[in-house]
C-alpha cells in the first residue's frame, strides 16, 4: 500500500479501533439476549473507537483542528487541517448485531478532503483515496464506479428517515418516483459504506438528506477518486456542507438527480 504518511496514520488508526470494535460487537451478540439491551454497551463503545481514534491522529499531527461525531469540534494550531471522524458509522446495525458497519476517516486541508479512509473491520475491507491517486481497496485493487448507463439496469442505495424526522415525506416521494425506474434501492444503514459502495461498483449511486460531516467526508472523496460524481442534492449547493446529497457514475448521474430534484 503506498499512501502518503499522513494516509498511513488514519489507516493504523482505523485499523486500531476496529479491532476494538470487533471486540465489542462479539459481546453485542451475547448481548442480545438480556433484558436491558446493548445500548449503553454499544455508546461505550462508540466513545471508546473514538478515543482511540483521536489518540492516534492527534499523537501523530497534534497541529492539525478535529471534527468527531462523539467528541465535537476542536480547533488546531494549524487552520488549515481538520480530522473528519466518525468512529462508528452504522450504530444501529451494530447494536442490532448486523456486520454491516464502519470506522471512517476524512482529513480536510483549506476547506477540501484530500485523503479518506473508510474501514469495514467486520469484512477486513479497508477502502482509501488520497486527492488525485485514485480510490483502493485493501493494498492493491484500483476501484472504479460501475459503468452501467440506464436507469433500468441500476441499483441505488439511500437512507430512510428513522422516527418523527421532518424529512420522511420528502424520501417516500423519492422512492415513489425512483422505484418504478431503476433496478431497485438499498437501504443498508452505514453512509460511508453506501459511498464506499458507489466507488466500489457495487451500486450505481446514492442519495440521502439530512447526513453530518463526519458521516460523509470519507465517502465523498472515495466517489470521486473513483470517477464518480456528488453534489448536494440540491442544484448548485454542496454535499458536504448541506449535509443532502447526491452521488453516482458518470453516466447515472444527471438522471438520477432528475428523477431526485423532481
Amino acid at each position: 500500500m503506498q499512501g502518503s504518511a499522513n494516509l498511513n496514520l488514519m489507516i493504523k488508526a482505523a485499523r486500531k479501533a476496529g479491532r476494538a470494535l470487533v471486540k465489542d460487537f462479539r459481546e453485542v451478540e451475547n448481548l442480545q439476549v438480556s433484558t436491558k439491551g446493548p445500548g449503553d454497551f454499544v455508546t461505550r463503545a462508540d466513545r471508546e473507537a473514538e478515543r482511540l481514534i483521536r489518540e492516534e491522529l492527534m499523537g501523530g499531527r497534534p497541529t492539525y483542528g478535529w471534527l468527531g461525531e462523539e467528541t465535537g469540534e476542536a480547533a488546531g494550531q494549524d487552520p488549515t487541517r481538520r480530522w473528519i471522524v466518525d468512529p462508528l458509522d452504522g450504530t444501529t446495525n451494530f447494536l442490532h448485531g448486523m456486520p454491516h458497519w464502519a470506522v471512517s476517516i476524512a482529513l480536510e486541508h483549506k476547506g477540501e478532503i484530500v485523503s479518506a479512509v473508510v474501514y469495514d473491520p467486520a469484512k477486513d475491507e479497508m477502502f482509501w483515496a488520497e486527492k488525485g491517486t485514485g480510490c483502493w481497496l485493501n493494498d492493491n485493487r484500483r476501484l472504479r464506479v460501475s459503468g452501467r448507463r440506464h436507469l433500468n439496469e441500476a441499483v441505488f442505495a439511500t437512507g430512510i428517515p428513522w422516527g418523527p424526522r421532518p424529512t420522511l415525506p420528502a424520501m417516500l416521494q423519492d422512492l415513489a418516483r425512483l422505484m418504478p425506474a431503476c433496478a431497485g434501492v438499498r437501504r443498508w444503514g452505514a453512509a460511508a459504506l453506501d459511498l464506499a459502495y458507489v466507488a466500489a461498483g457495487r451500486f450505481d449511486g446514492y442519495w440521502e438528506r439530512d447526513l453530518h460531516p463526519w458521516d460523509i467526508a470519507a465517502g465523498l472523496l472515495l466517489v470521486k477518486e473513483a470517477g464518480g460524481m456528488v453534489s448536494g442534492l440540491r442544484d448548485g449547493t454542496e454535499a458536504l456542507g448541506s449535509g443532502a446529497l447526491i452521488a453516482a457514475n458518470d453516466g447515472l448521474f444527471e438522471p438520477l438527480c432528475k428523477v431526485i430534484r423532481g
